[in-house]
């Protein structure tokens, strides 16, 4: 760009415009050749091959193979053996990969995945608990829910200031009773009034099924986790409650209506009280008459005869899915 400028410009002007030092510039013109490290010499206080290998194998002896070093360095020189030191072992472990936890981890096997099948109502129920505001800040009220999972009919429910096992047990002995059927399976997650002794007793005592989801698997109960998202969604849900006789006659309204006048999408749109007690079927026969009727006065406002949204013939908690057909392989 400037003719000459490089005669006109001595190497130290140069690097003092560019800003590199003039040392960098000498060293890049003439690189050093590069020359192999010699290896570093072992210390005189270093272990040999067989010494190292002799630590390895007392630190994997059955008695210390779970200690730390340390504890297996002080062990020793109390018998009166000094090998190396607890350093020096944390060295050894580490070369032969053996520097992670050296004690018998708990091995918890696979939680069963629960797998449930309903075909009618008053089969399997399945319930838990869920916290709703109450009128101060940390102050929360605790209402249980129990679900037929077949109808998604509400079949008990309680509103309490806490959580307990013993009234845990009562509503569920409470429901079951005024349902007049004995259930094959109750499902619930594995909170402590979920697992404990006297709601298991009276499951036993009923000749019911236990039947509980797997740790941290909140889809495994899925009925109640999308019921308590309905009720916490809810237009009219308070934003917390003025005491527990407002949670609860809150609660009892909702559930009211929940039963017998919402339409449940997971049941061909009919109401929860209508599948649990086998009006259903009568009810879509009636949408199906008002559809043909329709039908017939503006088929040109329809693609096809319309049919009334379906029952479901059964509902799973975890349906198993269907096994994949082999590939077939020739040669």
């Amino acid at each position: 760009m400037f003719p000459g400028l490089e005669q006109a410009l001595s190497t130290a002007a140069a690097c003092r415009l560019t800003g590199r030092s003039r040392a960098t510039y000498y060293r890049r013109l003439s690189p050093p050749v590069p020359t192999a490290k010699r290896p570093r010499p072992a210390p005189a206080s270093a272990l040999s091959a067989e010494e190292r290998a002799a630590v390895l194998a007392l630190l994997n002896r059955p008695e210390y193979a779970d200690l730390p070093p340390a504890q297996v360095w002080a062990r020793e020189l109390d018998a009166g053996r000094y090998h190396c030191s607890a350093r020096t072992m944390y060295r050894i472990l580490e070369a032969a990969g053996q520097n992670g936890e050296r004690r018998r981890q708990a091995a918890h096997p696979a939680k069963t995945v629960p797998q449930l099948l309903a075909t009618a109502p008053c089969q399997v129920l399945t319930w838990d608990i869920t916290k709703i505001k109450g009128p101060d800040k940390g102050e929360w009220y605790h209402l249980y829910v129990i679900i037929d999972i077949y109808s998604r009919y509400i079949a008990g429910h309680t509103v309490e200031r806490a959580e307990s096992a013993e009234r845990a047990e009562e509503l569920i002995r409470e429901t079951i009773e005024r349902a007049g059927i004995v259930p094959q399976t109750v499902h619930a997650d594995r909170g402590t009034s979920m697992t404990s002794k006297k709601v298991s007793q009276l499951l036993i005592d009923l000749g019911v099924t236990r039947s509980h989801s797997r740790p941290k698997v909140s889809n495994d109960n899925p009925y109640s986790e999308a019921n308590f998202k309905t009720i916490k969604y809810c237009g009219e849900y308070p934003a917390s409650f003025n005491s527990l006789t407002h949670a609860r006659d809150w609660c009892e309204g909702f559930i009211s209506y929940y039963n017998h006048e919402h339409r449940h999408s997971g049941i061909g749109l009919h109401t929860p009280a209508s599948v649990h007690f086998g009006t259903a079927e009568l009810v879509r026969e009636q949408r199906a008459v008002t559809l043909a009727d329709a039908y017939a006065r503006h088929p040109e406002r329809f693609a096809r005869r319309p049919n009334p949204p379906a029952i479901p013939e059964h509902a799973w908690i975890n349906e198993p899915k269907p096994e994949t057909e082999p590939v077939l392989r020739y040669p």
